[in-house]
């Protein structure tokens, strides 16, 4: 990579919570965020950011109408902009991108619709892809470029890109990337389970009292869990697991990215790589990840592979992704693999989000010289934290890897 891009904000909601002390107080225990909902496990956010949500949407008219998804990237934006210091002055890009997009509005509109044979009036403009960047651009004022994209669980990580791409161009010194994500909903879930990729639900092993003791415990953001939900459903990056274990979860993250090395930077961006192979099946990946392989190679171009300390990898809890994954791993770093670690056990898949939440455990490793583990794993902890990679992937075979550093 040419020119080095500075991070210097990240925003977030999630399971996690909403600011860096909370999430980070998060990730320094071994309790998942898992809960039930309708009779399947998510990640759900906590009680607090639920009401916070219901404040955002009841401060405005105009939002009364707006799916959660978009909800969760205005208020994931406010933060990273404010933690940034931009004004409205600086007329910086946007680009946020989702999977899934309006997931419940537009079930509900489409379940109205069949019951009346008449669509709503908001119907449309309120479910259409760009309606995301549209009102976090409409909710922060800038005057500068707003970009929407779904590129599957990939889609953080391209708006990433993409925004990276507008910087070094000269066309803006400034740019808003990132991914929202509200798909706990029943049809989402459904879809999930017809691949026969989601975790089973453990309804054997709870009680009610079991659930309202966990839902008590989720109103608080140190995602503590009662003992009968301790299991880890989720089998992210667990190579000897004999079943998929992917869970969805709900949230959204945002950076801001600046030109050059910024003196606020919290981290840099030193290495892209992006890449796309060639499909068997609409949801397949081949067995060595030939995208990983291309993707990683090109974030690794000109920089030795053994300095990389740690990959956060996409992991998502399947049987054949994770090794898939693994596999491509392998053949890049050879011999001298890096330390391998996932949010996936503890958060749940989150899919377009995904690679922007990966970012933001990345930042925080890099800030506290600190490796984030996973539980039911033993890897030996890096002696130093000084480059880690990041990867995502999606449906359609499209990878990306970013390479970061202090």
């Amino acid at each position: 990579m040419q020119h080095p891009i500075s991070i210097t904000s990240i925003g977030s909601i999630s399971a996690l919570g909403n600011t860096s002390e909370a999430v980070w107080k998060c990730y320094q225990t071994d309790s998942h965020c898992f809960t039930e909902k309708d009779g399947v496990l998510v990640a759900k956010l906590p009680q607090r950011l639920q009401e916070d949500i219901d404040l955002l949407r009841q401060s405005n008219l105009k939002y009364k109408s707006l799916d959660n998804s978009v909800l969760y990237a205005v208020f994931a934006s406010r933060q990273a902009i404010e933690n940034a210091g931009w004004s409205l002055n600086d007329n910086f890009g946007i680009n946020i991108g989702s999977s899934r997009g309006a997931t419940a509005l537009f079930e509900s509109y489409h379940k109205a619709f069949l019951q009346n044979k008449k669509a709503e009036t908001l119907s449309s403009p309120t479910t259409t892809l760009g309606n995301i960047s549209s009102w976090v651009a409409h909710d922060l004022q800038t005057k500068g470029p707003e970009i929407s994209h779904s590129i599957t669980c990939s889609t953080a990580l391209h708006a990433m890109l993409n925004g990276i791409a507008w910087i070094n161009s000269g066309m803006c010194d400034k740019f808003l990337v990132g991914g929202s994500e509200a798909p706990l909903t029943a049809f989402t879930v459904a879809q999930m389970q017809a691949l026969k990729i989601y975790a089973r639900t453990r309804t054997e092993t709870s009680s009610k009292t079991h659930l309202e003791q966990s839902q008590e415990v989720l109103k608080g953001l140190d995602c503590a869990q009662p003992d009968y939900i301790k299991n880890f459903p989720c089998q992210a990056l667990k190579l000897n697991k004999t079943e998929n274990t992917m869970i969805l979860g709900e949230g959204a993250a945002m950076a801001c990215l600046e030109s050059g090395i910024s003196q606020n930077a919290l981290v840099k961006i030193i290495g892209i790589g992006y890449a796309t192979e060639i499909l068997e099946h609409n949801a397949s990946l081949s067995t060595d990840a030939i995208c990983f392989q291309r993707s990683m190679a090109m974030a690794l171009d000109g920089f030795k592979s053994d300095l990389v300390d740690i990959i956060i990898t996409h992991t998502p809890g399947t049987i054949k992704g994770d090794q898939a994954e693994i596999n491509a791993i392998e053949t890049i770093f050879c011999n001298k693999r890096p330390v391998l670690t996932t949010n996936k056990w503890k958060i749940g898949h989150s899919l377009g989000a995904s690679g922007l939440l990966n970012i933001e455990m990345a930042v925080l490793m890099l800030q506290h010289q600190k490796f984030i583990s996973v539980p039911y794993l033993d890897p030996e902890a890096p002696k130093q934290i000084r480059y880690i990679l990041v990867n995502a992937v999606g449906f359609g075979g499209n990878a990306v890897s970013i390479l970061l550093s202090k």
